[in-house]
């Protein structure tokens, strides 16, 4: 049986190792995976923290197709309007509905319509809204606006809120992807009844770092219980992303990828 659509999904894009490991793996992530829709998180690609809209306009000018956000959205004040204005972009849903942005949309490729939900937890961080009270009312929306594929990007600090919104989603939505931690989990699966779960699919940045920080300026903070200023790293740049095939509009797999481009010398 022929496949359907499928959906790249790339996590954390940190500075500008992560910039140049996306634009250096891109190529042969489509050519060997062939996606219908290439979606990145953007949220830590200014330094680190945030977005601006040069960087933004730099991933769709790759092809990217919509880009997810989280707890950095705002980082980068000149950013707000561009939030505003341009579609394919999100922060996320359960924000403050008086905060810049949106937080979902829909974009088409091929005659296949996408829905792209972007939602931050509630553990540790403060989007200001309930998540799962916010996923019921965007999923409805996006519903209504007769989406064939659904890709939510649960932005969250605690496993248990991301495993609880993918058991709350399955059916509804084809998939459930964490985002924010860094660090690429072991948990890829397809639900029950069709939803492809991940609970954080790894960030595209510095592998030689602390999650992206540099790893002596990290340490240091954590040992001393002082203000250090944070620098993002550069060593060993990676890409994680994960890919989702359907059937149309349920998940018939997920597939964790890693990648260690090599960069152009500088």
């Amino acid at each position: 049986m022929a496949s359907g659509p499928s959906v790249l999904f790339l996590g954390d894009v940190v500075g500008a190792t992560g910039r140049a490991a996306v634009r250096a793996a891109l190529p042969e992530l489509r050519e060997t995976f062939a996606p219908t829709f290439v979606v990145v998180n953007g949220e830590n690609i200014a330094g680190g923290v945030g977005i601006t809209s040069r960087l933004a306009e730099e991933l769709f000018g790759l092809g990217v197709d919509a880009i997810t956000l989280g707890n950095h959205a705002f980082r980068q004040r000149e950013v707000w309007s561009y939030l505003d204005d341009t579609d394919a972009i999100v922060r996320p849903a359960n924000y403050l509905a008086t905060h810049p942005g949106h937080g979902s949309c829909v974009v088409e490729r091929d005659g296949v319509r996408l829905g792209v939900l972007n939602l931050m937890g509630n553990l540790y961080l403060d989007p200001g809204r309930v998540m799962f009270a916010q996923a019921e009312v965007e999923v409805d929306k996006l519903e209504r606006r007769g989406v064939d594929l659904l890709l939510v990007d649960v932005h969250a600090e605690a496993t248990s809120e991301k495993v609880a919104l993918g058991w709350e989603l399955d059916g509804r939505a084809t998939a459930v992807l964490g985002t924010h931690t860094h660090v690429p989990t072991a948990d890829a699966r397809v639900l029950p009844k069709g939803t492809a779960y991940m609970t954080d699919v790894g960030m595209c940045g510095p592998r030689e770092s602390v999650i992206g920080v540099r790893r002596e300026q990290a340490i240091e903070s954590m040992r001393t219980r002082l203000p250090v200023r944070f620098e993002t790293a550069t060593g060993d740049p990676w890409v994680c992303a994960a890919l989702v095939r359907t059937d149309g509009r349920r998940a018939t797999e997920i597939v964790p990828i890693q990648r260690s481009p090599r960069l152009p010398s500088s």
